[in-house]
């Protein structure tokens, strides 16, 4: 048998061999673990919906009355690979380098370093439990301050208690659509008209909507769902322009308000009047 490898080895070039422990060597980098992040369009979830058999916002309290819509308000996600807990080897980040519906980052320029799998998880659940906290109370205060014209009753609001429950799903990117979820909810109308709308930002008291990240790869999210509209925060509209999918209508949001009026004018057919991003 030795002489037959003696043979064989003697048989073929050093050049041969050079290239077969390239190949070697090449395989064993792409299995070594990779100090990239990847993301690629997530999940959305329809805020007027449910989510594991219970309703995504639950609104309950002496006389507080809430009605069902007939369209659907998506708020839209990333999924990332390579943050702590969720790691990936280096023939990943190369499948995502070559694939347009993917982004790929530095771990560094996504998660601080050092951070464990635990503390990740946390940060992510305590930025969607205050995003959920803020849109509660948002969306309340603007039902009150707007109850005549929306048909609201405003002292039973003084009862209402919300919930927001969501799972697998974490960070401040939904407040927008939360507070948008909330008030739709409180309100006889139905805004949306059976449209299927999408949107992204966050929420603060003032009801200022706030820019995020990876919203060119939610509004692939949202296109891939169904929705025809969406919502963006003003902040990034250096992103949105010039790669909104085809099919899908943007609508340049700054403020709770703008927003709500943007849901009710795409409810009723006049959603092409709405600004969008421009270059």
């Amino acid at each position: 048998m030795f002489a037959r490898f003696r043979k064989y080895v003697a048989s073929r070039s050093p050049q041969y061999f050079a290239g077969a422990l390239a190949v070697i060597v090449a395989i064993a980098v792409l299995l070594l673990p990779s100090p990239y992040v990847i993301e690629m369009p997530g999940p959305t979830q329809d805020v007027l919906g449910k989510a594991d058999g219970s309703d995504v916002i639950a609104i309950s309290g002496d006389s507080v009355a809430t009605y069902k819509d007939s369209g659907k308000l998506l708020l839209v996600t990333v999924s990332a690979s390579g943050v702590p807990g969720y790691p990936i080897i280096n023939a990943q980040a190369v499948w995502g380098w070559a694939n347009p519906h993917v982004e790929v980052m530095p771990r560094e320029a996504v998660v601080p370093i050092g951070q464990t799998a635990d503390e990740y998880q946390s940060k992510v659940d305590e930025d969607m439990s205050g995003s959920q906290n803020k849109a509660s109370a948002v969306g309340l205060k603007y039902a009150k301050q707007h109850a005549n014209e929306l048909g609201i009753d405003a002292e039973a609001l003084a009862n209402a208690h919300v919930e927001m429950h969501v799972d697998k799903i974490g960070g401040p990117s939904a407040g927008m659509m939360y507070t948008l979820g909330l008030i739709d909810k409180l309100t006889p109308a139905k805004e949306s008209g059976g449209a299927i709308i999408a949107g992204t930002g966050t929420i603060n008291a003032k009801g200022k909507v706030g820019k995020i990240g990876g919203i060119r790869l939610k509004m692939l999210g949202a296109k891939r769902d169904g929705a025809t509209w969406f919502l963006a925060p003003a902040g990034n509209c250096g992103e949105v322009a010039g790669h909104v999918p085809q099919g899908v209508r943007d609508v340049r949001v700054s403020t709770l308000d703008e927003a709500y009026q943007a849901l009710v004018a795409i409810g009723k057919g006049q959603g092409e009047r709405l600004p969008h991003c421009s270059a």
